[in-house]
Protein backbone atom coordinates (compact mmCIF):
# COMPACT_ATOMS: atom_id res chain seq x y z
CA UNK A 1 0.00 0.00 0.00
CA UNK A 2 1.26 3.46 -0.94
CA UNK A 3 0.25 6.16 1.51
CA UNK A 4 -0.06 9.84 0.58
CA UNK A 5 -0.33 12.58 3.18
CA UNK A 6 -2.34 15.61 2.05
CA UNK A 7 -2.55 18.89 3.93
CA UNK A 8 -4.95 21.70 3.04
CA UNK A 9 -4.74 25.25 4.35
CA UNK A 10 -7.09 28.05 5.36
CA UNK A 11 -5.11 31.20 6.12
CA UNK A 12 -4.95 34.93 5.44
CA UNK A 13 -2.89 36.45 2.61
CA UNK A 14 -2.75 40.11 1.58
CA UNK A 15 -0.62 42.46 -0.48
CA UNK A 16 2.52 42.19 1.69
CA UNK A 17 4.74 39.71 -0.16
CA UNK A 18 7.27 39.27 2.62
CA UNK A 19 4.44 38.48 5.02
CA UNK A 20 3.11 35.96 2.49
CA UNK A 21 6.47 34.20 2.22
CA UNK A 22 6.75 34.11 6.01
CA UNK A 23 3.28 32.55 6.25
CA UNK A 24 4.10 29.98 3.55
CA UNK A 25 7.39 29.16 5.30
CA UNK A 26 5.56 28.62 8.59
CA UNK A 27 2.92 26.45 6.93
CA UNK A 28 5.47 24.37 4.99
CA UNK A 29 7.44 23.76 8.19
CA UNK A 30 4.34 22.53 10.02
CA UNK A 31 3.17 20.49 7.02
CA UNK A 32 6.59 18.85 6.71
CA UNK A 33 6.46 17.90 10.39
CA UNK A 34 3.18 16.12 9.63
CA UNK A 35 4.85 14.15 6.83
CA UNK A 36 2.96 15.98 4.10
CA UNK A 37 3.47 14.94 0.48
CA UNK A 38 0.92 17.35 -1.07
CA UNK A 39 0.27 20.83 0.36
CA UNK A 40 -2.63 22.90 -0.99
CA UNK A 41 -2.47 26.62 -0.22
CA UNK A 42 -5.28 29.07 -1.07
CA UNK A 43 -6.01 31.13 -4.14
CA UNK A 44 -4.12 34.45 -4.34
CA UNK A 45 -1.36 33.62 -1.83
CA UNK A 46 1.18 35.90 -3.47
CA UNK A 47 -0.12 39.46 -3.41
CA UNK A 48 -3.64 38.78 -2.21
CA UNK A 49 -7.02 38.79 -3.90
CA UNK A 50 -9.20 41.65 -5.15
CA UNK A 51 -10.53 44.09 -2.53
CA UNK A 52 -13.94 43.85 -4.21
CA UNK A 53 -15.44 42.09 -7.22
CA UNK A 54 -16.98 45.10 -8.93
CA UNK A 55 -19.94 45.51 -11.27
CA UNK A 56 -20.55 46.37 -14.91
CA UNK A 57 -22.37 49.47 -13.63
CA UNK A 58 -19.24 50.92 -11.97
CA UNK A 59 -18.31 54.41 -13.12
CA UNK A 60 -14.89 55.22 -14.55
CA UNK A 61 -13.58 56.55 -11.24
CA UNK A 62 -14.46 53.25 -9.55
CA UNK A 63 -12.86 51.26 -12.36
CA UNK A 64 -9.69 53.37 -12.14
CA UNK A 65 -9.54 52.82 -8.37
CA UNK A 66 -9.89 49.06 -8.93
CA UNK A 67 -7.01 49.11 -11.42
CA UNK A 68 -4.83 50.89 -8.84
CA UNK A 69 -5.69 48.27 -6.22
CA UNK A 70 -5.00 45.21 -8.36
CA UNK A 71 -2.69 42.56 -6.90
CA UNK A 72 0.85 42.47 -8.26
CA UNK A 73 1.25 40.14 -11.23
CA UNK A 74 4.07 37.59 -11.57
CA UNK A 75 5.29 35.26 -14.27
CA UNK A 76 5.17 31.54 -13.62
CA UNK A 77 8.88 31.33 -14.48
CA UNK A 78 9.73 34.37 -12.35
CA UNK A 79 11.71 34.75 -9.09
CA UNK A 80 8.56 35.01 -6.92
CA UNK A 81 7.51 31.49 -7.87
CA UNK A 82 11.13 30.31 -7.51
CA UNK A 83 11.02 31.39 -3.84
CA UNK A 84 8.06 29.11 -3.21
CA UNK A 85 9.85 26.29 -5.02
CA UNK A 86 12.81 26.71 -2.69
CA UNK A 87 10.49 26.41 0.32
CA UNK A 88 8.70 23.37 -1.15
CA UNK A 89 11.76 21.13 -1.39
CA UNK A 90 10.59 17.54 -1.94
CA UNK A 91 6.97 18.43 -1.18
CA UNK A 92 4.42 19.12 -3.93
CA UNK A 93 2.98 22.57 -3.18
CA UNK A 94 0.00 24.22 -4.88
CA UNK A 95 -0.67 27.95 -4.48
CA UNK A 96 -2.45 30.85 -6.15
CA UNK A 97 -1.27 34.16 -7.57
CA UNK A 98 -2.06 36.83 -10.16
CA UNK A 99 -0.16 35.86 -13.31
CA UNK A 100 1.33 38.27 -15.82
CA UNK A 101 0.98 36.34 -19.06
CA UNK A 102 4.15 36.14 -21.09
CA UNK A 103 3.80 37.91 -24.45
CA UNK A 104 0.06 38.64 -24.12
CA UNK A 105 -1.29 42.20 -24.31
CA UNK A 106 -4.89 43.38 -24.11
CA UNK A 107 -6.58 45.89 -26.43
CA UNK A 108 -5.13 48.78 -24.39
CA UNK A 109 -1.58 47.44 -24.60
CA UNK A 110 -1.48 46.21 -21.00
CA UNK A 111 -0.09 42.81 -20.01
CA UNK A 112 -2.91 40.28 -19.72
CA UNK A 113 -3.55 39.04 -16.17
CA UNK A 114 -4.90 35.68 -15.10
CA UNK A 115 -5.99 34.32 -11.74
CA UNK A 116 -3.64 31.33 -11.65
CA UNK A 117 -2.88 28.26 -9.54
CA UNK A 118 0.67 26.90 -9.73
CA UNK A 119 2.00 23.48 -8.73
CA UNK A 120 5.66 23.24 -7.79
CA UNK A 121 8.31 21.12 -6.15
CA UNK A 122 11.87 22.13 -5.41
CA UNK A 123 12.80 20.72 -8.81
CA UNK A 124 10.56 23.04 -10.82
CA UNK A 125 7.06 24.02 -11.92
CA UNK A 126 4.81 21.02 -12.56
CA UNK A 127 1.77 22.84 -13.95
CA UNK A 128 -0.30 26.00 -13.90
CA UNK A 129 -4.07 26.42 -14.17
CA UNK A 130 -5.68 29.71 -15.18
CA UNK A 131 -9.14 30.30 -13.76
CA UNK A 132 -11.92 29.72 -16.28
CA UNK A 133 -15.16 30.71 -14.53
CA UNK A 134 -15.46 34.28 -13.25
CA UNK A 135 -18.03 35.26 -10.62
CA UNK A 136 -19.81 38.59 -10.56
CA UNK A 137 -17.36 41.30 -11.70
CA UNK A 138 -14.12 39.34 -11.57
CA UNK A 139 -13.95 39.54 -15.37
CA UNK A 140 -13.31 43.28 -14.95
CA UNK A 141 -9.92 42.45 -13.39
CA UNK A 142 -8.76 39.16 -14.91
CA UNK A 143 -8.88 37.44 -18.27
CA UNK A 144 -10.56 34.03 -18.43
CA UNK A 145 -8.88 30.85 -19.57
CA UNK A 146 -10.65 28.07 -21.46
CA UNK A 147 -9.20 24.70 -20.50
CA UNK A 148 -8.92 22.12 -17.71
CA UNK A 149 -6.03 19.66 -17.81
CA UNK A 150 -4.73 17.19 -15.24
CA UNK A 151 -1.00 16.69 -14.73
CA UNK A 152 1.36 14.09 -13.31
CA UNK A 153 3.10 14.78 -10.01
CA UNK A 154 5.14 12.88 -7.41
CA UNK A 155 1.86 12.11 -5.58
CA UNK A 156 -0.12 10.98 -8.62
CA UNK A 157 -2.27 12.66 -11.24
CA UNK A 158 -3.77 15.95 -10.05
CA UNK A 159 -6.27 18.45 -11.38
CA UNK A 160 -6.53 22.06 -10.20
CA UNK A 161 -9.54 24.37 -9.98
CA UNK A 162 -9.79 27.92 -8.69
CA UNK A 163 -12.73 28.97 -6.51
CA UNK A 164 -15.84 29.44 -8.72
CA UNK A 165 -14.56 26.75 -11.11
CA UNK A 166 -15.83 24.13 -8.67
CA UNK A 167 -19.42 25.34 -9.00
CA UNK A 168 -19.49 23.81 -12.49
CA UNK A 169 -19.73 19.99 -12.64
CA UNK A 170 -18.21 20.01 -16.13
CA UNK A 171 -14.92 21.39 -14.81
CA UNK A 172 -14.15 18.67 -12.29
CA UNK A 173 -15.60 16.03 -14.62
CA UNK A 174 -13.17 17.10 -17.35
CA UNK A 175 -10.27 16.69 -14.92
CA UNK A 176 -11.50 13.29 -13.74
CA UNK A 177 -11.83 12.10 -17.34
CA UNK A 178 -8.26 13.30 -17.86
CA UNK A 179 -7.17 10.87 -15.16
CA UNK A 180 -7.08 13.13 -12.09
CA UNK A 181 -7.08 11.06 -8.90
CA UNK A 182 -6.85 14.13 -6.67
CA UNK A 183 -8.59 17.41 -7.48
CA UNK A 184 -7.38 20.48 -5.61
CA UNK A 185 -9.72 23.47 -5.42
CA UNK A 186 -7.89 26.63 -4.34
CA UNK A 187 -10.21 29.42 -3.21
CA UNK A 188 -10.64 32.92 -1.90
CA UNK A 189 -14.31 32.19 -1.25
CA UNK A 190 -16.13 35.01 0.56
CA UNK A 191 -19.33 35.29 2.53
CA UNK A 192 -22.51 36.35 0.74
CA UNK A 193 -22.57 39.88 -0.68
CA UNK A 194 -26.16 40.45 0.52
CA UNK A 195 -27.99 39.27 3.63
CA UNK A 196 -24.73 38.02 5.12
CA UNK A 197 -25.07 36.08 8.37
CA UNK A 198 -23.58 37.38 11.63
CA UNK A 199 -21.74 34.06 12.09
CA UNK A 200 -19.65 32.75 9.20
CA UNK A 201 -20.82 29.23 10.09
CA UNK A 202 -24.38 30.25 9.14
CA UNK A 203 -23.49 32.07 5.92
CA UNK A 204 -25.28 30.79 2.82
CA UNK A 205 -22.21 31.12 0.60
CA UNK A 206 -20.20 29.12 3.13
CA UNK A 207 -22.82 26.39 2.89
CA UNK A 208 -22.48 26.40 -0.90
CA UNK A 209 -18.69 26.14 -0.56
CA UNK A 210 -19.08 23.00 1.56
CA UNK A 211 -21.77 21.46 -0.65
CA UNK A 212 -19.69 21.88 -3.80
CA UNK A 213 -16.70 20.22 -2.13
CA UNK A 214 -18.66 17.13 -1.11
CA UNK A 215 -20.68 16.92 -4.34
CA UNK A 216 -17.73 17.28 -6.73
CA UNK A 217 -15.75 14.61 -4.87
CA UNK A 218 -18.71 12.23 -5.06
CA UNK A 219 -19.62 13.18 -8.66
CA UNK A 220 -16.23 12.00 -9.85
CA UNK A 221 -15.22 9.59 -7.07
CA UNK A 222 -11.92 11.38 -6.50
CA UNK A 223 -10.01 12.65 -3.50
CA UNK A 224 -10.88 16.33 -3.11
CA UNK A 225 -8.53 18.84 -1.45
CA UNK A 226 -10.04 22.30 -0.90
CA UNK A 227 -8.14 25.30 0.47
CA UNK A 228 -9.43 28.79 1.20
CA UNK A 229 -8.52 32.21 2.50
CA UNK A 230 -9.57 33.45 5.93
CA UNK A 231 -9.99 36.89 7.49
CA UNK A 232 -10.96 39.96 5.51
CA UNK A 233 -9.57 41.89 2.55
CA UNK A 234 -11.15 45.08 1.28
CA UNK A 235 -14.91 44.55 1.39
CA UNK A 236 -14.60 40.74 1.38
CA UNK A 237 -14.77 38.35 4.33
CA UNK A 238 -13.60 34.80 3.61
CA UNK A 239 -15.22 31.63 4.95
CA UNK A 240 -12.11 29.47 5.58
CA UNK A 241 -13.10 25.83 6.11
CA UNK A 242 -10.43 24.08 4.07
CA UNK A 243 -11.14 20.37 3.87
CA UNK A 244 -10.21 16.98 2.45
CA UNK A 245 -13.09 14.89 1.09
CA UNK A 246 -12.93 11.21 0.27
CA UNK A 247 -14.15 9.77 -3.05
CA UNK A 248 -17.43 8.82 -1.40
CA UNK A 249 -18.20 12.45 -0.54
CA UNK A 250 -17.28 12.07 3.14
CA UNK A 251 -15.32 14.89 4.79
CA UNK A 252 -12.16 13.39 6.30
CA UNK A 253 -10.71 16.55 7.89
CA UNK A 254 -11.45 20.28 7.90
CA UNK A 255 -10.03 23.43 9.45
CA UNK A 256 -13.20 25.24 10.46
CA UNK A 257 -13.86 28.88 9.64
CA UNK A 258 -11.02 30.22 11.79
CA UNK A 259 -8.48 28.47 9.60
CA UNK A 260 -5.41 26.35 10.13
CA UNK A 261 -4.19 23.11 8.56
CA UNK A 262 -6.11 19.87 8.01
CA UNK A 263 -4.18 16.69 7.21
CA UNK A 264 -5.17 13.20 6.06
CA UNK A 265 -3.03 10.19 5.17
CA UNK A 266 -4.59 7.72 2.75
CA UNK A 267 -3.91 5.25 -0.03
CA UNK A 268 -5.39 7.16 -2.96
CA UNK A 269 -5.48 4.22 -5.39
CA UNK A 270 -7.07 1.90 -2.84
CA UNK A 271 -9.66 4.53 -1.89
CA UNK A 272 -10.65 5.11 -5.51
CA UNK A 273 -10.78 1.38 -6.28
CA UNK A 274 -12.99 0.67 -3.26
CA UNK A 275 -15.60 3.28 -4.08
CA UNK A 276 -15.55 2.65 -7.84
CA UNK A 277 -15.99 -1.14 -7.69
CA UNK A 278 -19.76 -0.84 -7.61
CA UNK A 279 -21.40 2.24 -9.07
CA UNK A 280 -18.65 3.96 -11.06
CA UNK A 281 -19.85 7.34 -12.30
CA UNK A 282 -17.14 7.82 -14.94
CA UNK A 283 -17.76 4.37 -16.45
CA UNK A 284 -21.54 4.61 -16.34
CA UNK A 285 -21.87 7.93 -18.14
CA UNK A 286 -24.07 8.20 -21.26
CA UNK A 287 -22.45 11.09 -23.16
CA UNK A 288 -24.81 10.79 -26.10
CA UNK A 289 -27.73 11.71 -23.86
CA UNK A 290 -26.24 14.99 -22.65
CA UNK A 291 -26.99 18.25 -24.48
CA UNK A 292 -23.72 19.97 -23.71
CA UNK A 293 -24.27 22.55 -26.44
CA UNK A 294 -27.76 23.56 -25.32
CA UNK A 295 -28.55 27.29 -25.41
CA UNK A 296 -29.68 28.84 -22.14
CA UNK A 297 -32.59 31.26 -21.76
CA UNK A 298 -31.42 34.87 -21.60
CA UNK A 299 -31.49 35.38 -17.84
CA UNK A 300 -30.37 38.74 -16.38
CA UNK A 301 -26.74 38.83 -15.35
CA UNK A 302 -24.01 41.17 -14.16
CA UNK A 303 -22.35 40.89 -17.57
CA UNK A 304 -25.50 41.80 -19.51
CA UNK A 305 -27.45 44.34 -17.45
CA UNK A 306 -31.17 44.47 -18.08
CA UNK A 307 -32.73 47.92 -18.33
CA UNK A 308 -36.37 48.51 -17.56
Amino acid sequence: MSQTTITVVADEFGRDLEAAYATIDRIVTEARARGTDLLVLPEACLGGYLPSLGSVDDDEETRARRRRNMPPAFRVDGPEVARVRALAGDMTVLFGMCEAAADELDADGRVVRYNTAVAVTGDGVLAAHRKVHQPLGENLSYSAASAFEAFDSPVGRIGMLICYDKAFPEASRTLALDGAEIIAALSAWPTARTAAADRIEDDRWKKRFDLYDAARALDNQVVWAASNQTGTFGSLRFVGNAKIVGPGGDVRAETGVEGGLATVTLDVHAELAAVRQGMYALRDRRPGAYRLDAVLPNYPSEREPVHA
